[in-house]
């Protein structure tokens, strides 16, 4: 009963996500930082190596786009900042990866980079930008070059080589990779507004 007469709510006003669906308030939305953390710790175990590059294709920045999407800025900043603090002291980086060293590391840069990122998608969520395939197509490309202006910057710092070598190593190999992602969010989260009319209908 609540999950419905939340439905509406979402529809008639701006600044609610699709997290807002969910019943509850400080509970649910603790509950969501966590699961959102956690969410992005088990797709950043989706890692290939891409040679000669340091930093490997992972899910991270699926993960990126899809809690600041559902959760919202605040919420998914939250969770993205929980993340980031939790891979200090437990292995929920790429590859199982933890420690201090990776933040200063070559992939240190992308993962701060996360954070202003979710806040970004989320922002743009909150502004309906997620309930149609193109502006969620655009929010997650928005969020991904968020993600790579500030990975290549700790790349740079990290490894230290020529700018042309930053740039194919930490970006232009990944372009693919950034679409297909993008593609994904544009199908998933409008897929999942239209779930949620269904119930506002029912």
């Amino acid at each position: 009963m609540a999950t419905a007469s939340a439905a509406p709510a979402l529809q008639q006003r701006r600044g609610l996500v699709l997290a807002d669906a969910i019943p509850g308030a400080r509970v649910r939305d603790v509950l969501l930082v966590l699961g959102g953390a956690a969410f992005t710790a088990l797709l950043a175990q989706i890692a290939i190596p891409v040679p000669p590059s340091p930093v490997p294709v992972t899910g991270q920045t699926l993960a990126v786009g899809l809690v600041g999407a559902t959760l919202g800025a605040r919420r998914g900043t939250a969770a993205m900042l929980l993340y980031a603090l939790l891979g200090l002291f437990l292995p929920v980086y790429a590859e199982g990866a933890s420690g201090w060293d990776v933040i200063t590391g070559a992939s240190g840069g992308y993962i701060i980079g996360f954070i202003f990122a979710t806040g970004v998608v989320g922002w743009l969520a909150e502004r309906g930008a997620d309930r149609k395939a193109l502006t969620a197509f655009v929010a997650f490309v928005a969020a991904q070059l968020i993600v790579f202006a500030f990975g290549l910057v700790g790349l740079k710092l990290a490894v230290g080589q020529e700018w042309s070598w930053t740039v194919h190593n930490g970006f232009s190999i990944f372009i693919v990779g950034g679409v297909i992602k993008a593609i994904v969010g544009a199908v998933v989260l409008p897929s999942a507004w239209q779930i949620v009319r269904r119930v506002e209908r029912g």
